[in-house]
């Protein structure tokens, strides 16, 4: 039988979160408010950096850039897992699928090079705060960000087009709310141990050494910061550096449960929880984090709601 006569799927199934229709509903307004709140925050801090003047600085281009990033993050699941929310088929196409599972694993890969582009920043100015002008230019830091997006699309690129080159014969079933890797791969008529391996040796082999070097990289800072003698500087330097920790711990401490320590033993419920974790509860809280952390950012939406009070009322 050759792979056309094997390759019958269409479109896939996803179950999402099954339950009764009152808590599709209630299910659905969560995960819209949060959607809606994700957007407006991520939108908010790059009006922001563009508007003022004072945070064109690397420092504040990458924070805008991950904004931008986390707003793609979230619309290539939230807004199909809405409309399952109210469907009875509940279905995407084979193509859909495949290009949600791309998309969604290249803007996560993405993500964990633009946490190591800000702690190497943050590195620079704290470790190295009389050089960082001449090191950290404005040409270094489109350079950083260039990288963090290439790297981020192509390095999961050759893996999925081998997944997506297996036939699928059926069932078309996936008990989850996105096209993940191993729901996909186990609908496979054919046994794919060593594209599933490789698939599982470069997300781990990214997400360990991107840590390493946050860790490693903040361990620096730390050290530094200790060393300041200023206990002004030494809270700015705290609260900058606090912030980034707080969403690299949110983000790394998920996808290393997914993705790097063994799960199998784990339901499959826990695995949809810890998903929705990682891709739609902590793009929604960067925006508070890093706002509310931050006194010049505090300042420059204050004054970004302020111009928009002033264009609704005019």
């Amino acid at each position: 039988m050759n792979k056309s006569e094997m390759s019958t799927v269409t479109q896939f199934v996803l179950l999402g979160f099954p339950g009764p229709w009152k808590m599709q509903i209630i299910l659905f307004s969560m995960i819209l408010l949060v959607y809606i709140l994700t957007l407006t925050g991520n939108m908010a801090i790059i009006c922001a950096v563009m508007w003022d003047n004072r945070l064109h600085t690397p420092m504040y281009m990458l924070l805008a850039n991950f904004s931008f990033l986390e707003i793609w993050y979230v619309t290539c699941t939230v807004p199909n897992m809405l409309v399952n929310f109210l469907s009875k088929t509940k279905t995407i196409s084979f193509s859909g699928c495949f290009t949600q599972f791309y998309f969604f694993f290249s803007l996560g890969t993405t993500e964990c090079f633009f946490l190591c582009a800000m702690a190497y920043d943050r590195y620079l100015a704290i470790c190295h705060p009389l050089h960082y002008p001449s090191i950290m230019t404005g040409q270094l830091c489109a350079i950083l960000v260039s990288l963090c997006w290439m790297i981020g699309f192509f390095g999961h690129s050759i893996p999925i087009f081998f997944i997506s080159q297996l036939p699928f014969c059926g069932p078309n079933i996936i008990d989850h709310f996105l096209c993940d890797v191993d729901p996909l791969v186990a609908l496979s008529c054919a046994p794919t141990p060593i594209i599933e391996h490789v698939f599982h040796s470069v997300s781990s082999l990214i997400i360990i050494l991107t840590m390493l070097y946050i860790l490693g990289s903040y361990f620096l800072v730390l050290r530094a910061v200790l060393g300041i003698r200023s206990s002004a500087g030494r809270q700015k330097a705290f609260s900058t550096c606090g912030s980034h920790l707080v969403v690299v711990s949110l983000f790394y401490g998920t996808i290393m449960v997914m993705y790097v320590s063994p799960t199998s033993d784990n339901s499959v419920a826990m695995h949809k929880i810890i998903t929705l974790i990682y891709s739609v509860v902590t793009p929604v809280l960067n925006p508070f984090i890093y706002s509310l952390r931050n006194r010049d950012m505090k300042f420059a939406l204050h004054r970004v709601l302020c111009v928009m009070r002033t264009i609704h009322t005019s």
